[in-house]
This record gives structure tokens, sequence and C-alpha cells, in this order.
């Protein structure tokens, strides 16, 4: 019979797995100042950060006693982009509230 139809050779598939890692994750960071309103806080963590009006009151509660509270955890691209739409909003209100992030 000769050599074999090509077409109906099997052939074998090596599957390589590539493990994918999930996006780093960054916490969101608003810092208290003497100057700042709560009032401003809360609007910025309901607005910004979809937060409802109670956790926003305990987020801003946080800021305020402790210095920081955690608005968020986000990848690094979404929290950069909140950061600057605190800061942008923040200016414009006259406000020197300070928004940062950092590694979870």
């Amino acid at each position: 019979m000769g050599d074999a139809d090509p077409r109906t050779k099997e052939s074998i598939a090596v599957k390589t797995e590539k493990k994918i890692q999930p996006p780093s994750m960054h916490k969101v960071l608003l810092h208290n100042d003497h100057y700042t309103t709560m009032e401003f806080v809360i609007d910025i963590l309901e607005s910004i950060f979809a937060k409802p009006g109670a956790e926003a009151v305990r987020i801003m509660l946080n800021v305020h006693e402790k210095g920081v509270g955690v608005a968020g955890v986000y990848t690094a691209d979404i929290a950069e982009t909140k950061i600057v739409s605190v800061r942008s909003r923040a200016q414009d209100q006259g406000f020197p509230l300070k928004c940062t992030m950092e590694p979870e």
C-alpha cells in the first residue's frame, strides 16, 4: 500500500499552559487634612468610588479619625484614574485633599 495519506495521520498537539497572573491590586487612600470638609469627602466617595451613603460616611470617619481611609481597591490603571479624578475635583473646589495608592 505505500505511504499513508498525511491527512489521515493524527497530529499530536502539545499544550503549553501559561499561568495567567491576576493583575496586582492597589488600595486608593484618602488622607486627612484640616481644610477639606467631611461633606466633600463623602461626595467624592459616593460619586467617584460609587460608595453607598453609609459606607461613604464610615470611610470618611476613618479619614477624619485615623488620618487615612481606604476608598477602594482596584487595578493600577483604575486606581490611577480615580486618583486623577479626586485631585481634579478637589483642586476645582479649592481643597487640598490628598489621594494616593499603595499595593495591596
